[in-house]
């Protein structure tokens, strides 16, 4: 089929852009992994890694953190979202230059944030917690990646909106209409860390305000630190709805219970933070039943999602042939890395969806909260549904980007070797946390190890060997798309999915945006505003030492 639609050269070189500083992120990030995993497996690294300047375990795990699950997510999703709106609304941005400039912004505060990563002068986590003091410059940069992301997000809805003006009636694209959506409910969560390293940090580091009081900051940072997750989910899940039914041979089941659970992942995703803070002296326990329900009723645009992913996997694996109750999972294109990449990505998620059901749980959550549980989790969603399935994406992305051939045979093996050792990272990371292992801890420097964690950290080391060697190769093929010169060119088609009923049939209430976002914003303010104003109310600052620049 010819190509409806040619990708804009600006447009085009400013995803491209994105893709190179997200997999330079990663590539850097999952290395320092490596020396986690062989830490706890009880390899000492410390002596090799000062070389190039990292002197301890926790300025790894902050570098480790930051680029992974900040960077490579979020200038990946930046450059998802762009091509989405703009192949989606079948035109260009409304202005580039809104973009560009955003992009830049972005790229000026991670270069600010890193510096003193790299120097350990900021050696305070990905979650940099005070009373834990970074210098002025690593805030900044915080504030500049969002405030950068923000850009971009305003020029795509610019676009999007300016093409609702102009096609009065018609439904939205549903890519191009849910990837707005991520971006809005990224704008809702960052909202609270904005106000975190704007109006605490910031001016706390740069010693014009004596002190902070920890649980405004972190009840701040938690406001964005959960629903972060869903700003990483949404888009993968916009690549099961939007592009993987039309790539395993079939269509999207329904394009109405899309709409629907990404309108009710907008309502139910923000104010959740307090299952993060069941053990803070500062939030009341009404306030924390509210979010712990507010944080299990994400399962239900959850199970829809399962529901109608599988449902179009299904429809494809017949039309392809399966036979049986369970045929049709056989005879989906397995042999395609990028359709593997996404089958596996969500199998494997499975599990880590009914993690984050216990996370939520009350009781539960006070045993497991500082343990490793908490880090297999976390690898179970930002490292495999959210990283593999990008790593999905670009096995087609790449191709209609370069015009390069993807090497199908070093791809399989890559998705296969990462999707295998991530389950056996994940799974003995867990159990380690059911048997009190914490997490944030360089064990292979403990003391002493309980002998039965020593069979768990043997398989955490195995496991995790397997997965940074298909994070390698991930970085191998990316490598060949910028450099490589083959022979042959290839011309790929962006599969995006039709659904089984025209669009236009989908209720229009469902592509109507006032009442949604109207509701979003009423639940964040009735969650977060009586007890953000009573700990202003009740502020006490605590200060540290101020850390040398050089």
């Amino acid at each position: 089929m010819a190509e409806t639609f040619r990708l804009p050269p600006s447009e085009k070189k400013l995803i491209v852009w994105h893709l190179v500083i997200g997999v330079v992120a990663i590539s850097i990030g999952g290395s320092l992994g490596l020396f986690q995993i062989l830490n706890h497996g009880g390899i000492d690294w410390y002596g090799w890694l000062s070389k190039i300047g990292i002197k301890n375990y926790y300025q790894g795990l902050t570098l480790h953190g930051v680029l992974n699950a900040i960077v490579w997510t979020t200038y990946f999703i930046m450059a998802f979202l762009t091509f989405n709106v703009v192949y989606g609304l079948k035109q260009p941005l409304k202005s580039a230059k809104v973009n560009w400039l955003g992009f830049w912004v972005m790229t000026l505060g991670v270069v600010l944030a890193a510096i003193p990563i790299w120097l350990n002068q900021a050696t305070v986590l990905y979650t940099f917690y005070p009373p834990m003091l970074a210098p002025w410059f690593f805030y900044l940069g915080l504030a500049l990646l969002v405030v950068g992301s923000w850009i971009e997000g305003w020029g795509l809805a610019w676009t999007y909106f300016a093409w609702r003006k102009a096609n009065p009636g018609q439904r939205s694209p549903f890519i191009a209409f849910a990837s707005v959506l991520t971006f809005l409910l990224w704008q809702l969560a960052t909202i609270g860390v904005a106000a975190e390293v704007l109006i605490l940090l910031l001016p706390w580091s740069l010693g014009l305000t004596p002190g902070l009081d920890v649980e405004l900051a972190r009840t701040l940072f938690w406001w964005f630190g959960h629903p972060l997750v869903y700003f990483w989910l949404l888009p993968a899940y916009i690549s099961w709805y939007g592009y993987l039914p039309r790539q395993a041979g079939g269509k999207l089941f329904s394009d109405t219970l899309a709409r629907l659970a990404f309108w009710l992942f907008l309502l139910l995703s923000v104010p959740v933070g307090f299952h993060h803070q069941y053990l803070d002296p500062g939030v009341p326990p009404t306030w924390r039943y509210i979010h712990a329900l507010l944080t299990l009723s994400v399962v239900v645009p959850s199970m829809m999602t399962l529901f109608t992913v599988v449902a179009s996997l299904e429809y494809a694996g017949r039309k392809r042939g399966g036979k049986g109750l369970l045929g049709w999972i056989r005879a989906l294109p397995w042999g395609d890395p990028s359709v593997a990449a996404q089958l596996l990505a969500g199998l494997i998620f499975v599990f880590g969806g009914i993690g984050g059901v216990i996370n939520a749980s009350y009781n539960v959550n006070m045993i497991l909260h500082n343990t490793t549980w908490v880090s297999g989790h976390f690898h179970l969603t930002v490292g495999t549904a959210v990283t593999l399935t990008f790593i999905g994406i670009f096995y087609w992305w790449a191709p209609y980007l370069t015009g390069k051939p993807l090497p199908v045979k070093l791809a399989r093996v890559q998705v296969w070797l990462y999707a295998i050792g991530m389950a056996i990272f994940s799974q003995a990371m867990h159990a380690l946390g059911l048997l009190g292992a914490p997490r944030r801890t360089p064990l292979g420097n403990a003391p002493y190890i309980p002998p039965e964690w020593q069979g768990l950290l043997l398989r955490e080391l195995i496991g995790g060997i397997l997965l940074v060697t298909g994070g390698t190769l991930f970085i191998v093929i990316a490598a060949y798309f910028a450099f490589a010169k083959p022979k042959e060119r290839v011309t790929v088609e962006p599969p995006v999915a039709e659904a089984l009923q025209d669009p236009q049939l989908t209720p229009a209430w469902l592509d109507t945006w006032r009442p949604w976002v109207v509701g979003a914003v009423f639940l964040v303010l009735l969650a977060y505003t009586p007890v953000l104003l009573d700990l202003v109310q009740n502020m006490v600052l605590v200060t540290a030492p101020r850390i040398p620049l050089w």
